[in-house]
C-alpha cells in the first residue's frame, strides 16, 4: 500500500513545487540525484572515476509533451556529451524514448535518438534506452530493434525489466540480436496482469535471465542492489568460467556505496546511474518506494522545517 502511494505521489505536480522547495527535502534528495545542473552531473561522475567507478548520466525528465520540449531534452543531451568529452569521464549517458517525443511524434523521437546516439558513436561513447512504463516495451522495442541498433549497433542498448512476465522471452531475443543489455527489476506500479506482482518471482525472474545474459550476452549490465543476487551473479560467473571483464555491476547513486566500492576492489567492472535535473522529484519517490524505511526521515524533517516557517 505505501509503496502504490509512492508511486502515486510521484506523479503529483503540485505535491512537487512544495517538496522542490522545501530546504531539507532538497538536501534529501542530494543523497539520490548528482544536482540541477550538467556541470553538477559530470563533477559527480568525475568523482566516481576518482575511485575506479564507471558512471551513466541520466537527464531527469519524460513524458514531454510538445515538439520544442523533446528537442530542448535532445540539445541538453548533446550538450552533456561534449561536456563529458571536454571532461575526459568515463561516462555514458541513459536516455528514456518519452522525454525524445515518443508521445508526440514517433518519427521525431527517432530523429532526436539518432542525433545523440550518432554524437555518443562518434565520441566512442555509448547510449542506454531506458525501459519506462509497460505501456512503452513494445514500442521502445521496436524502434531499438528496427532502427537504432541496425544503424548504430552496440553504441546503443536497452534496458530490460524482470517485473514483467514477458522479459524472458525478450532477453532471448536481445541476445540473438547480440544486443547490450542492461537488466533491473523495475520501479513502476504495474497490473499483475503484465508484471509479476510478488517480490519472489520479479527475482526468480531476474536470476534466469541474468544467467542467460552473463552465458551468452554481450557485455550485460546486472542492475541491482540485491546482495543475494549479486552473490549468486559471482558465483555464476566464477562456476562458468565468465571472466569479469565481461560483465559489470550497476548501481544507483548514493545507494549502497559500500557494495559498489566493495565490488570494484574484488576487481569487478561497476557503473553508478547519475541522475540530475531539475525533475528530481518522481525519481526520488521511486527510490522511496523501492525503500519506504527512508519515508519517515523525509517526512519528518519536512515537517519540522514547515513548523518552523509558520
Amino acid at each position: 500500500m505505501l509503496r502504490a502511494g509512492l508511486l502515486w505521489l510521484s506523479e503529483q505536480p503540485r505535491i512537487f513545487r512544495f517538496i522542490r522547495g522545501n530546504g531539507l527535502a532538497r538536501r534529501f534528495a542530494a543523497r539520490f540525484v548528482a544536482g540541477e545542473t550538467v556541470d553538477s552531473g559530470v563533477a559527480a561522475s568525475k568523482d566516481l572515476n576518482a575511485a575506479g567507478l564507471g558512471a551513466s548520466l541520466d537527464l531527469l525528465g519524460e513524458s514531454v509533451t510538445s515538439a520544442p520540449e523533446a528537442r530542448a531534452a535532445r540539445d541538453a543531451y548533446l550538450e552533456t556529451l561534449d561536456r563529458i568529452k571536454t571532461a575526459g569521464a568515463a561516462v555514458n549517458v541513459s536516455v528514456k524514448l518519452t522525454q525524445m517525443g515518443l508521445d508526440v511524434d514517433e518519427a521525431l523521437c527517432l530523429e532526436n535518438m539518432r542525433a545523440i546516439v550518432g554524437r555518443a558513436a562518434a565520441q566512442g561513447s555509448f547510449v542506454r534506452i531506458d525501459m519506462e512504463q509497460s505501456d512503452y516495451t513494445e514500442r521502445t522495442l521496436l524502434l531499438f530493434k528496427r532502427s537504432l541498433l541496425p544503424e548504430f549497433g552496440n553504441a546503443v542498448g536497452v534496458v530490460l525489466q524482470s517485473y514483467l512476465r514477458r522479459t524472458e522471452q525478450d532477453v532471448d531475443q536481445m541476445i540473438s540480436l547480440g544486443a547490450r543489455v542492461r537488466l533491473c527489476k523495475g520501479a513502476y506500479q504495474e497490473p499483475a496482469s503484465v508484471a509479476f506482482p510478488d517480490k519472489r518471482d520479479v527475482d526468480l525472474s531476474y536470476v534466469r535471465c541474468m544467467e542467460r545474459l552473463l552465458l551468452r550476452g554481450v557485455y550485460p549490465a546486472i542492475a541491482t542492489h540485491d546482495a543475494r543476487i549479486i552473490d549468486h551473479a559471482r558465483a555464476f560467473a566464477r562456476d562458468k568460467g565468465i571472466q569479469a571483464a565481461r560483465f559489470e555491476f550497476q548501481m544507483l547513486y548514493g545507494v549502497r556505496r559500500d557494495l559498489q566500492f566493495g565490488l570494484r576492489r574484488d576487481g569487478h567492472n561497476v557503473r553508478v546511474y547519475v541522475p540530475f535535473g531539475t525533475q528530481w522529484y518522481p525519481y526520488l519517490m521511486r527510490r522511496l518506494a523501492e525503500r519506504p524505511a527512508n519515508v519517515a526521515f523525509l517526512l519528518g524533517n519536512v515537517l519540522r522545517e514547515s513548523l518552523r516557517r509558520s
